[in-house]
Parts: structure tokens; C-alpha cells; sequence
């Protein structure tokens, strides 16, 4: 496909205020006539995110990667710093690739200010409340949520993530106004989420969902698998590893949910992980299965030490 003209497609430029995302996206798209994908990310770029840019690159003339990350998507109890950061360096494996054409890395997508604060009211997802007596005193309060989808799974034991996400996507979506949007399903939740979100409230644009990458040995890929020791890393297979068995096992006929997820748990907890959940659901409506009649996604999230992986598999048998 063809780059746009304005810009040299080996060096992106980089853009950090609404606005300036905005005329750039409408100049590609309305004046040169391009059609635009939008990969968001949180940063600290991996061969995962390689892949979702390269899925876009199928799909559109010219791509712009955002990078963000959202406080919203943080429960009171997670610590916002940790989360690793390589802006450099994600700059630089941008710039090799040689089809990014823009990064758009705004300061700030929603206004929370004092919700980062120790004291004060939260609400009922955690997230600090303030009251004013002027509205223009105030900071954001617009929330978009898919309330059923949101429910299960990650939504669990994260009650405030998927509003943060849906929220801050919703705004890279009005900011950027891509044709095309590209997801990883490891986020498997959150790919369907984006989907009916998109559904539901007219967006016009498609949203594509890109398989997992894997490293060599199995391991989903993930920006927090840095954060896992030597040991965990090497325990934390068992996900993957549990799924693969689980899969394989409802290929060849076993079709009793309670007995394919009974093995995956008691594979991780063996190998010293922390179930969060262990579910299988029907691919587009999340709902639970007790039997696999039609396409469903096993999905894990489990703690090894610190660190809270996510891994699914889908199963189509």
C-alpha cells in the first residue's frame, strides 16, 4: 500500500495533543485519500505488538500506533508506576520496522484530577470521587461501559478496567478516526468489548482481532513477563502448556467443560500459580459453557509471584 506523501514512513512522526492527531488523521484521510488503522498499546513494544502493526498494515494505507498508558485502567490496589515504560526504545523499534507513519502519545486522555490522590471519596469502582460547585471546577466524569460483557472474566476481579478501557479507546477513536483498528486476542475480553462498543454505538470502522504471539517456548507475550523471575517464568508454562492439553483434549472428543478446566487449574496451582479464574465461554457472547457444542475460548488469568498473566485458546470442535 502507499504511505501518505506528508510523511516519511521510516522516521514517524510523533504527536502528543489532540488536535494535532486530529488534522494529521483527517489530512491523510480526506486530502490524500488513504485509508488509516489505528493500533493501540500501553508502550513498552514487543514482538506482540510487532505483529498487530503488521496485521494493520494489511488492512490500510497508513498506520498510526498510540501509546498510552491508561490510569483508568488501574484499580486503587495496582501500582500505575510500575507498569514498564521504553518510550525511546519504542520510538526506535518503530522507526526499524519502517511502516508506522505516526505515534500518538498524548499526556493526558481523560481528566481525573485529584483521583490519583490518597484521601478523598471514591466511587463504587474504586476510582476517586470529588464534588464541586462549579462544573468547569471539575475534571472528566463521561464513562462508557459495556455492561454485560465487562461482567465476567477480567471483570471479576478488575471492576474498573474495562470502563477505563472503553473509555480512553472511545476517545483514541474520536481523536484519530481510523478506518481500521487492530486488537490482540490475547485481550480476548477486551477485543470483544471494543467489537460491540463499536456495534453499539455507530462506529464507523472495523475491528480486527489478531492472534496471540507466543515466544519460542509457548509463553503468551506480554509487557509484564519482564517482571517475572527466572523461576516464575519458567512455572508460569504451565499455562499455556495446561491450555494446549485442554484443547487438544476437546478436539478429540471431551466435551465436559468442569473436566477441561479442573485439569488447567490444578496444572497451574501444581506448578505454584494463583488461579484469578479459569473459564470457558462462547467466543462472541462471553456467556459460560458447562458443555463445548459450539466455538468456544478457554480463558486463564493466574498470578506467578507478583505478576497477573492472562492467556486464552479458542477451540472451534
Amino acid at each position: 500500500m502507499t504511505p501518505p506523501k506528508t510523511e516519511s514512513c521510516s522516521f514517524p512522526l510523533v504527536i502528543t495533543d489532540q488536535s494535532s492527531m486530529r488534522k494529521w488523521s483527517r489530512t491523510v484521510r480526506h486530502r490524500q485519500g488513504l485509508t488509516l488503522a489505528l493500533v493501540p498499546t500501553m508502550g513498552y513494544l514487543h514482538r506482540g505488538h510487532i505483529a498487530l502493526i503488521e496485521e494493520a498494515r494489511k488492512h490500510a494505507d497508513a498506520i498510526v500506533v498510540s501509546i498510552y498508558v491508561n490510569p483508568g485502567q488501574f484499580a486503587p490496589s495496582e501500582d500505575l508506576s510500575t507498569y514498564p515504560r521504553d518510550f525511546p526504545g519504542d520510538l526506535e523499534k518503530l522507526r526499524v520496522l519502517g511502516c508506522v507513519n505516526a505515534v500518538f502519545c498524548p499526556r493526558d486522555l481523560y481528566d481525573y484530577r485529584d483521583a490519583g490522590s490518597r484521601g478523598g471519596r471514591r466511587d463504587e469502582g474504586g476510582v476517586a470521587a470529588r464534588s464541586c460547585v462549579e462544573e468547569r471546577e471539575c475534571g472528566h466524569e463521561t464513562w462508557v461501559r459495556v455492561e454485560r460483557l465487562e461482567k465476567g472474566l477480567c471483570g471479576k476481579s478488575r471492576p474498573v478496567f474495562f470502563r477505563g478501557v472503553a473509555t480512553v479507546v472511545c476517545k483514541l477513536f474520536h481523536v484519530v478516526e481510523p478506518d481500521v483498528a487492530v486488537f490482540g486476542k490475547k485481550d480476548y475480553q477486551q477485543w470483544r468489548i471494543i467489537q460491540r462498543m463499536v456495534r453499539d454505538l455507530d462506529f464507523d470502522l472495523r475491528i480486527i482481532g489478531s492472534e496471540i504471539v507466543r515466544e519460542d517456548d509457548g509463553l503468551a507475550m506480554s509487557s509484564r513477563n519482564v517482571n517475572l523471575t527466572p523461576e516464575e517464568r519458567q512455572k508460569a508454562l504451565s499455562i499455556s502448556r495446561s491450555l494446549s492439553m485442554a484443547k487438544h483434549a476437546a478436539e478429540n472428543g471431551e466435551h465436559g467443560c468442569q473436566i477441561l478446566k479442573d485439569s488447567v487449574i490444578r496444572a497451574i496451582e501444581e506448578a505454584g500459580g494463583r488461579i484469578d479464574y479459569a473459564e470457558i465461554v462462547e467466543q462472541d457472547t462471553l456467556e459460560a459453557a458447562t458443555e463445548i457444542r459450539s466455538p468456544v475460548v478457554f480463558c486463564v488469568a493466574a498470578w506467578f509471584g507478583k505478576v497477573r498473566l492472562i492467556d486464552n485458546m479458542e477451540i472451534d470442535s
